[in-house]
């Protein structure tokens, strides 16, 4: 892997306000320009900038409220045209997969089981006739995000009370692929500075599945463990052949205890 970014100074971060946003600014620091809604029209802030790592966007609402989604993602290719960045990454999710079962490959239909689901895979489908519609624009590559550590429902709501974790007949909690966030700010910072083209999407993770009651053992916390429900996904597993032919990651970065390293270096 690279530097945690080549050049930081190159790269431009908007959404950065939220979760993700704030656990990639305590990595990165200063170096990347940073924008948040209130700071105004995004084309001035990432003038100058080759990459835009696009994470506004809105996790829950209404149909008409997730529609934001799509309206962000093209706020910021039409921001970075006018700027003449050169690449822009929008942040997509695993939720487009819905209900699928694993391995969950790029070319997989997407199959989205909830609003947020079908709000990223309309925000895919304006982006690609964007980019159609604007070939000279800038290079659009959708990552379709796992979870991250400390951005995720579990590690990020942490409270005093112990948190319920559905248990399935196994013995096993739910199994999602997740990725620091040190090893997500190198993984974006080595994307931005690839030098050929990339895929149009990209899943986002680090390789293998996590237990998340592995996650709540390596962070020392207990849990109240409740039968899960017939609905609940005992795993997602999202297929990373492709981003590891680009950003080859380590096997150590799925372990627990890389993950709650990570967390707790992005928290302190």
């Amino acid at each position: 892997m690279p530097a945690v970014a080549p050049d930081p100074s190159r790269l431009a971060v908007s959404g950065a306000g939220g979760r993700v946003g704030r656990l990639l600014r305590a990595v990165w620091g200063a170096g990347p320009a940073w924008h948040v809604r209130s700071d105004g029209p995004l084309a001035p802030t990432i003038a100058g900038r080759d990459t835009l790592i696009c994470l506004a966007g809105v996790t829950s609402g209404d149909a008409a409220a997730l529609a934001g989604n799509t309206a962000a993602a093209l706020d910021a290719l039409e921001a970075a045209r006018t700027a003449g960045v050169a690449r822009v990454l929008l942040m997509s999710s695993s939720a487009i997969y819905g209900r699928a079962h694993g391995p969950l490959t790029e070319d997989r239909p997407a199959t989205p089981a909830n609003a947020y689901g079908a709000a990223k895979h309309d925000m895919e489908r304006a982006a690609a006739a964007w980019r159609s519609a604007n070939p000279d624009g800038p290079e659009v590559i959708c990552l379709r995000l796992g979870n991250v550590a400390g951005a995720d429902a579990l590690l990020g709501r942490l409270g005093a009370a112990p948190p319920r974790l559905d248990i399935f007949p196994d013995g096993r909690g739910p199994r999602r692929n997740y990725i620091g966030p040190v090893t997500l700010a190198r993984t974006l910072a080595a994307l931005s500075a690839h030098p050929g083209p990339l895929p149009c999407v990209l899943n986002l993770g680090a390789p293998g599945l996590v237990d998340m009651a592995d996650l709540l053992r390596a962070a020392g916390r207990d849990w109240e463990a409740v039968p899960a429900p017939e609905t609940a996904l005992p795993e997602v597993a999202l297929d990373t052949t492709r981003l590891a032919e680009i950003v080859p990651l380590a096997p150590a970065t799925a372990t627990p205890a890389t993950l709650i390293a990570e967390w707790r270096e992005a928290t302190a």
